[in-house]
């Protein structure tokens, strides 16, 4: 349950295999907008939410589902009436949704790019940016050294410092000043492990952005998102209306009013943190929480040969 999608990944998993998606069953609810003058989830969107929980759970029936695992991000973690409303979840399908903490958040993704981009990657820097927060981790292990996350998802930022379609080059401005300032106070944190030996970008924001600023190589289909084009775009998009921009390669109509908030917060992250280019993983915080969980498997039964 993201800030932008609810979504059900249904995967054959066992422990020590690769997790294979069999199956996908998604909305973009876009929840990180959708709040009262109180951060309060709206009723409308808690009656959709409710019924894509309902909806899953039948796809998951037919689709042979022997474990259902449900948690949900900072759209309901952030919100007066998430307990509420995981309240109201729980009693009406049964769910239990855990609410990840952001930095448990910022761990679990980077615990997927470190499986997928494996050891010999070395120290890792890996950003995320989702609806309600950008999450930014650091390390050399499985788990990071440094695991933070900051409030500057695509769908707050919007929400908050970029109405108006275009919004207007004042408001451009100041939220390129707030960003700035949000990312300045943690980038001592994030440095003072070292300087890393690969920088990753995980997320639909990131993989949107390194189609709209070039193909894939087409020596490998991991992407790269380099920070040289992505300040070319930036003014590009903000001058943009909603319309053009789901014009673009990779830009959903439901993601074209978010698409300029994450190119300011993935310019300003890469430019403080001193990355010129990153490759951009095909796993994140979906794929964290199952590898965590098969992890968990694992050691219950305890050890093998």
């Amino acid at each position: 349950m993201g800030s932008n999608t609810v979504h059900l990944l249904v995967v054959d998993a066992h422990p020590g295999a690769r997790p294979l998606p069999a199956s996908s069953h998604k909305a973009e609810l876009r929840l990180a907008e959708q709040l009262d003058g109180d951060g309060r989830i709206s009723p409308a969107a808690e009656k959709s939410l409710l019924a894509f929980v309902e909806s899953s759970l039948t796809v998951g029936e037919d689709l042979g589902v022997e474990e259902v695992i449900g948690f949900a991000t900072s759209a309901i973690r952030d919100a007066p009436n998430g307990e509420a409303l995981l309240t109201r979840v729980r009693q009406e399908t049964g769910v239990d949704l855990r609410v990840l903490a952001g930095g448990d958040e910022a761990r679990l993704t980077f615990l997927a790019v470190r499986r997928w981009f494996g050891w010999s990657a070395g120290r890792l820097l890996v950003l995320d940016i989702g609806g309600g927060s950008l999450e930014i981790a650091s390390g050399l292990d499985e788990l990071p050294d440094v695991a933070i996350s900051v409030p500057l998802g695509a769908g707050r930022l919007t929400r908050d410092r970029l109405a108006g379609d275009p919004p207007d080059a004042d408001q451009v401005r100041a939220a390129r000043r707030y960003v700035r300032a949000e990312i300045g106070r943690v980038v001592r944190d994030v440095v003072r492990g070292g300087t890393p030996d690969q920088t990753v970008g995980s997320s639909k924001t990131f993989r949107t952005l390194a189609r709209i600023c070039g193909p894939a190589d087409a020596q490998t289909p991991v992407r790269t998102l380099r920070r040289a084009d992505l300040t070319e775009w930036v003014p590009r998009l903000a001058a943009m209306t909603e319309i053009q921009r789901a014009e673009l390669p990779g830009v959903s109509a439901g993601r074209a009013r978010q698409i300029l908030a994450g190119a300011l917060v993935a310019e300003a992250a890469m430019e403080l943190l001193g990355v010129e280019s990153m490759q951009i993983s095909p796993w994140a915080l979906r794929e964290g929480v199952i590898l965590r969980r098969l992890d968990d498997v694992m050691s219950a039964a305890g050890p093998g040969i």
